[in-house]
């Protein structure tokens, strides 16, 4: 597979996943910026630099690319990378507004042989995993109460990074995403209401003017219920807080370890989950993308579960620009079960 990636931030990741794949030839390398192609020649002396997406995009022999630019470059580099055949693995979120999400599923519905998914990460963590095994399994019985915080603890990405740059950025879009995916997968439920809040308290006094925290209370299909917070001005290292409550145990990730009750008498300890954490590389989902482009094999963030995420996160933010009740839209005519 003839590769290229387009961002050389979070892209330097995928570039060394491609290279590390023998099945992959990375073709080129795409940044903007002047100084990021300079330190991608010094990186990867062997590979093409490019300062213009569309033109990376416009080639041949690519068939493969890594969408990991700011954001609110994501709808049209999509776009064209359909338009011109390519599978497509692209970073979170996958667009800024519901129109633009419309636009991408139709497009990849009139061209299926394409392969498409997210950076969603999280599913590819040790710690998740075991976590998610162990609810699969019915070990803690039926989860009935969730939540779920994206903690950034890195403010000055909002405050002087691109991301502050965006006039509509969300931080639900934008961080929260990775653990609205995270209760999806786990639970293997479809949420179908969702309320919301939030505020700029961390922010009020900087140029950003944008709420940089969201929470939101979701219901899922058979009566579960979730908090989920996206909390970007978080006075703590970067991390993913998750609760599980089940009728027959409860598990919580903390930093160092995870802890899984299954008594309520305070005598009884609870049993430690070490499974690393985060444990994971941002381009460790490349590999699988590859094994679904080759072999047909199953992806691990499957393109349908991309867009019931995309779905959910939009609820949200909608939840809270009018203060009501939202169901939450599904862009297919009809929403099947998560798997």
């Amino acid at each position: 597979m003839r590769a290229g990636v387009i961002g050389f931030g979070v892209g330097e990741q995928h570039a060394h996943a491609y290279l590390a794949d023998t099945r992959c030839r990375l073709v080129a390398i795409c940044d903007i910026d002047q100084a990021k192609r300079e330190i991608a020649r010094n990186i990867f002396p062997d590979v093409e630099i490019m300062g213009d997406p569309f033109a990376l995009l416009s080639r041949s022999d690519i068939d493969v690319v890594s969408i990991a630019s700011p954001d609110d470059t994501h709808y049209k580099q999509i776009i064209a990378a359909i338009d011109t055949g390519k599978h497509i693995f692209v970073e979170k979120p996958v667009c800024l507004s519901w129109d633009e999400l419309l636009e991408i599923h139709g497009r990849l519905k009139r061209q299926p042989h394409l392969k498409f998914s997210s950076n969603l990460i999280l599913r590819m963590s040790p710690r998740f995993q075991d976590i998610h095994a162990r609810v699969q399994s019915g070990e803690i019985g039926q989860p009935y109460y969730l939540e779920a915080d994206y903690c950034y603890g890195r403010i000055h990405k909002i405050i002087d990074g691109w991301r502050g740059r965006i006039s509509n950025y969300s931080v639900m879009l934008g961080g929260g995403v990775h653990v609205v995916d995270l209760l999806l997968w786990i639970t293997g439920r479809r949420v179908i209401e969702v309320a919301a809040f939030g505020n700029n308290i961390c922010t009020r006094d900087t140029p950003f003017g944008l709420d940089d925290l969201t929470v939101a209370i979701l219901r899922f299909e058979d009566g579960q219920v979730a908090k989920v917070a996206a909390n970007f001005g978080s006075m703590t290292p970067h991390f993913h807080r998750l609760l599980v409550y089940g009728t027959n145990g409860t598990v919580e990730n903390d930093m160092a370890v995870a802890r899984l009750w299954k008594s309520r008498d305070a005598q009884v300890p609870p049993q430690l989950l070490d499974a690393p954490y985060p444990g994971v590389l941002k381009g460790a989902l490349i590999r699988n993308f590859i094994d679904a482009i080759i072999d047909g094999a199953q992806l691990a963030v499957s393109q349908e579960a991309v867009f019931r995420c995309m779905e959910v996160c939009f609820a949200i933010d909608s939840a809270k620009a009018t203060g009501k009740v939202t169901a939450v839209n599904c862009i297919d005519s009809h929403c099947e079960t998560l798997s």
